[in-house]
């Protein structure tokens, strides 16, 4: 079965992987317009202001799932690589399996593909192996109760389901996902919270003292006030490896936000309830609905739309470089305009 949008003979754009924050979105976000919109690209300079530039697995299993659901034909796919080409044939809708083979991140993976599919012309399952808790991804609650519920709004239909936790470092997670794709995508706006609709806090532990989850819940309500009704220790098998990861959501009339902090070895479960709860307070504090993370994901659906604006504290380098990126592919411009009580809306404007 074929997308909608064809390959096109074009010139490859080319897209230099140092720019901006020179990390692995610039390489995740060439792929899913690549794949939308049948435009090649080449890539030079790939996650070149990282520790370890180049390709790691989590990146090459982006890069292969892209390939498998394209046909794409892609020339330096390899750990390490630090130049890639890649050339997309139609986005074929289906049944997939992607292993990533470490801690890597399976929501990332899932949303470089997740665009094409969301386009295609028939309805596609998933499955994702890897690291679903992960300390630099969205973890599978945020992927859940956040990305998910938004991206819907642009049109498809896209459930999620963990069918098993995987922590950083071992990994061994698996999450499903089923798609079903829309004729195309409708413009979305984000720009209030509106009414308070719920607090939650959630642990998830595996090969952790239950203490640990019960001495952050204290923790987070002598800070936030929620009570501890709103708290729920999850606990996952142990045969993978430890965990201990602590996420407090807070959802309103329009929109759920999910914040999480990670244990770590010698890190008291207070201070990892520190760190989720100044997370929470600098989100409530500035009023506005889209978080530091949802504004960067909104961009590239808002920008394949036509059309849509969303308010948020302010915009970060990640998500500045992601702008600059789509607007290599695509043929809008983002309107940027602070806020008199503070922050920033960021627009499409219709007809774009």
């Amino acid at each position: 079965m074929k997308a909608r949008v064809k390959t096109t003979t074009s010139t490859p754009v080319v897209i230099d992987g140092a720019a901006g924050e020179g990390g692995g979105q610039i390489l995740r976000t060439s792929l899913a317009l690549s794949l939308v919109t049948g435009r090649a690209f080449r890539m030079v300079n790939i996650r070149a202001k990282r520790a370890k530039p180049g390709l790691l697995r989590q990146h090459l299993t982006a890069v292969r799932a892209a390939v498998e659901i394209s046909d794409a034909a892609c020339d330096g796919a390899e750990i390490g690589s630090g130049e890639l080409v890649f050339r997309p044939e139609a986005v074929r809708a289906g049944d997939y399996h992607f292993a990533i083979g470490t801690a890597g991140s399976t929501t990332l993976v899932l949303q470089t593909i997740l665009p094409g599919l969301a386009l295609a012309s028939g309805p596609s399952q998933i499955v994702l192996e890897g690291g679903t808790h992960n300390p630099l991804a969205p973890p599978f609650d945020y992927l859940a109760h956040t990305f998910l519920p938004i991206f819907n709004r642009f049109g498809p239909t896209v459930e999620a389901t963990l069918v098993r936790a995987g922590f950083y470092p071992a990994g061994g997670g698996q999450i499903e996902v089923k798609i079903t794709p829309t004729d195309r995508l409708r413009a979305v706006e984000l720009l209030t919270r509106g009414t308070d609709s719920g607090r939650r806090v959630v642990a998830h532990v595996a090969g952790v003292p239950a203490n640990a989850a019960e001495r952050a819940f204290e923790q987070a309500d002598k800070r936030l006030r929620w009570g501890r009704g709103v708290c729920e220790i999850i606990e996952h098998p142990t045969e993978r490896g430890q965990g201990f990861v602590l996420v407090g959501e807070v959802a309103s009339e329009g929109h759920t936000e999910v914040f999480t902090s990670f244990g770590e070895r010698g890190l008291r479960a207070e201070a990892v309830a520190d760190r989720m709860v100044e997370q929470v307070r600098s989100y409530l504090a500035g009023g506005l609905p889209a978080g530091e993370h949802m504004a960067d994901q909104f961009l590239l659906p808002m920008a394949l739309s036509g059309g849509g604006a969303f308010r948020t504290a302010g915009l970060s380098p990640h998500a500045r470089t992601n702008m600059d990126v789509i607007q290599a592919f695509l043929s809008v411009r983002f309107q940027v305009t602070e806020l008199k009580n503070g922050g920033v809306e960021v627009r499409v404007p219709c007809g774009n």
